[in-house]
Parts: C-alpha cells; structure tokens; sequence
C-alpha cells in the first residue's frame, strides 16, 4: 500500500486553496445557468502537477467544504450548490483530476511532453466533463430538448476549455523541468515512467 505523504496532503490543500481562488474568476451567460469559470483550469493543473491521489484530493477538499458549508464555489457554498444545476460538472472533477493525474505521473518527459499533456487534458480535462454535466443540467431545469441542453452547457464552453488544456499543458511542461511529478509522489525512480513508487511517508 503507497502510503499518503505530507508534503503531497500540504500541496493538495495548496491547490485547493488556488481552485476556490479561480472559481472566483467567472462571467454569467444570459442564456445559461452555467458560468464560464477558471475552476476546471484548476482541475486540469492539480491532476497534472499533483498526480492521481493527490489531484483528486484537491478537488475533494473543495467539494467537502462546500457540502460543509463554506463559500468554495465562486463565493457559494453548501448542499444546494451541489444538487444543483452545475452539480453534474462538479461532482466530475474528481474523476477528472484522477484519470489525468494517472496517465501524467506515467508519461516520460520529452520534447513530447507538452502534446501528451495536452491530449490526456482535452480527453479526461475537456471531453469527460459533459456527459454529466450536461445531462443533469437538463434533468435538474426539466429541458426536454437535446439541442437546448447542449446550447446551454456546452457548446459555448468548449472554446474555452481548449484554452485552458493549451494553458495547462504548457505550464506543466515548465513546471517539471525544475519540480518533477516525482518530488510530490515521492518516488523513489529516477525516470519519468515509473509513477508513484513511495513506500515512506515523510
């Protein structure tokens, strides 16, 4: 069993921290409940920086704090905001933070690291996000309509959600040149492919 180490709990609350800060970040659509927001940037970067265990437990810390009642959400907070319209993209970036967390703590880092950063963050970071998003958004608002419920949680984001995949691959790219997934993981491997083999917390 990979035991859980300070300094990966410390970082995931940091992220925590820099997502509640960026839900802040946001515009309102006259024709969606759905806001443009930063916090699915912060998803895709505590995934790609923070790997699988620590990125999803980033995204968890805010979910907790917002069920608790805390204004972690763009200044909202508590059950409502979780039932809520925008609950099916919420309670997606767990999942989210994982699935990329776990192919970026794998990849080798190579002049290929930003295009593979990039593809695991449009599939898992842009991509994975809709299906619950959008299908709750529709039962919760009743939308009987396919097309209206795509109109309104959607199709207007998706520019932006590229945006920020480029944004975040590129930053990462930066960032393991001089802090490598591996000194969060604590792993004892001296490549890129070998993941999180920490057996020591510390």
């Amino acid at each position: 069993m990979k035991k859980w180490t300070t300094r990966g709990l410390i970082f995931s609350a940091l992220f925590a921290a820099v997502m509640i800060a960026l839900s802040y970040l946001k515009i309102s659509l006259p024709f969606s409940t759905v806001p443009i927001t930063m916090q699915t940037l912060a998803v895709m970067l505590a995934g790609s920086i923070l790997g699988a265990r620590y990125g999803s437990l980033s995204v968890l810390i805010v979910i907790g704090l917002t069920a608790a009642g805390f204004r972690a959400m763009g200044g909202s907070g508590g059950l409502s905001v979780l039932t809520g319209p925008t609950a099916g993209y919420i309670f997606s970036w767990p999942f989210v933070a994982y699935l990329i967390g776990f192919f970026a703590q794998r990849f080798k880092h190579n002049k290929y690291t930003f295009a593979k950063l990039l593809m695991v963050n449009i599939l898992f970071g842009v991509l994975l996000v809709y299906p619950g998003g959008v299908w709750w958004l529709a039962h919760s608002l009743d939308m009987n309509s396919l097309a209206k419920a795509l109109t309104a949680g959607m199709w207007p984001f998706i520019p932006g959600d590229l945006l920020k995949a480029v944004l975040c691959s590129a930053v990462v790219t930066a960032v393991w040149k001089v802090y490598p997934i591996e000194r969060i993981l604590n792993s004892d491997a001296g490549g890129w492919a070998e993941g999180d083999k920490s057996t020591v917390s510390r």
